[in-house]
This record gives structure tokens, C-alpha cells and sequence, in this order.
């Protein structure tokens, strides 16, 4: 993504691996800390991005956010924000459980959802209501950036999924369409004349698995 593009850009980073992701646990807002491979993948990943010469950081207020922003911080000397708004969907008493755990304890919500069907995981959050609260912090963002300026969301797989389906007008039943995430990879959404478009998905140093935030 070149820096020489028009209109300001969002760039969506995803935290760096965690031990619940290696075991497809679903950690939603549980406050999980990066592994020692997450951290290395944080610092690589943010000499990357401060490339792009980032204006803002906004964050997740998780430690498994929080700890991968502070590596981009460390080498752009900005500031970060952190907010609970871009935390990752709680989804009740799905959270700590695998995929195969959450299958076997709850078949017809987990048959429901996978269907496109808005369901509150575990007793949680809806996907629109993670936007509605996720949202606005970006949106907020982008309005303190100078022309042609950079923010960059470090948060989660399920939340950055959502403020991508919200950004770009699609439908919440299409929003599982974008693919995952893989840790420490990222988005960009640029502003054009009839409103953000996707410019990058799931970009990194090389491509990585995705083990995801969410089931």
C-alpha cells in the first residue's frame, strides 16, 4: 500500500498470537496476554507499518492489543489510544471453550450462526452491536487526521470483520464473507469519492495461517 494514494486510510492490525488462539479457544473479551511468538510477530509486523508513516493509534484496551500496539509506538514515537469500544465480541458462555467444546455444548446456536443467522454467542454480543460500539471510536479517529492521513486500529478478528462490513455498507449477513485474520496481519480501507473501499485484506510479511479469535 503506498503512502502516495489519495484520501486518508484505516489500517486494521490484528493483535498478535495468543496460547487460546494455538488452541482454538474462543477468547472474546477475555483479557489473554500475548505469547512470546505473538510479541516477536508485533515488533516485526510494526516495523512494516511504520512505514506507511501511521498519524494515530487506536486500540483495543486488552493486553493482547494493548502489548502489540505498543510495539508500533516504540517505533514511530505516537502515542496510542485505547479504548474498551474496539475490544473483541463478547460472546458469554462461549468464551475459554474450543470449537469442538462449543459444537457439543451448544449445537442449534452454533448451527444457527454458522448459517448467517444474528445470534448471541454464548448469551453476547450481536455482530451489529460490536459495530455500533466499535465503529465510532474509528470514525472519531479519522476525523483528527490531517489530509491524506493515516490511522492505525490495532483490535481483533471478529471486531475488525465487523467495522469492515459496517464501513463498507454490506449487508451483516455478508459480513462473515471476509475472511479471517491472521495474527499481527491487517486491513486498509481507503476513502474515495463515493465512500471507503477495501484496499487491502489479511496483508502481512507472508502468508500465515489464520487461527482465529472466533470460532
Amino acid at each position: 500500500m503506498s503512502r502516495a494514494a489519495r484520501g486518508p486510510r484505516i489500517v486494521f492490525w490484528r493483535h498478535g498470537q495468543t496460547s487460546w488462539n494455538l488452541e482454538s479457544r474462543f477468547q472474546g473479551s477475555t483479557d489473554i496476554p500475548l505469547t512470546e511468538q505473538g510479541v516477536e510477530q508485533a515488533r516485526r509486523s510494526a516495523r512494516l507499518l511504520a512505514g506507511l508513516q501511521p498519524d494515530l493509534v487506536v486500540s483495543s484496551d486488552l493486553q493482547r492489543a494493548r502489548h502489540t500496539a505498543a510495539e508500533l509506538a516504540k517505533v514511530t514515537g505516537l502515542g496510542v489510544d485505547h479504548h474498551e469500544g474496539l475490544r473483541e465480541t463478547y460472546a458469554g458462555e462461549w468464551q475459554g471453550l474450543t470449537n469442538a467444546e462449543i459444537r457439543a455444548r451448544f449445537p442449534e446456536q452454533f448451527d444457527a450462526w454458522a448459517q448467517g443467522e444474528p445470534v448471541r454467542r454464548g448469551g453476547g454480543e450481536l455482530a451489529t452491536e460490536v459495530a455500533d460500539r466499535a465503529v465510532p471510536v474509528v470514525l472519531a479517529a479519522v476525523e483528527k487526521l490531517p489530509e491524506d492521513g493515516t490511522l492505525v486500529v490495532v483490535s481483533h478478528g471478529g471486531t475488525i470483520r465487523t467495522m469492515l462490513g459496517r464501513l463498507l455498507d454490506l449487508d451483516p449477513v455478508h459480513w462473515e464473507r471476509f475472511g479471517g485474520l491472521s495474527n499481527c496481519c491487517w486491513s486498509v480501507l481507503g476513502r474515495g469519492a463515493r465512500g471507503w473501499r477495501l484496499l487491502e485484506h489479511n496483508a502481512g510479511t507472508l502468508p500465515e495461517p489464520v487461527i482465529g479469535d472466533e470460532t
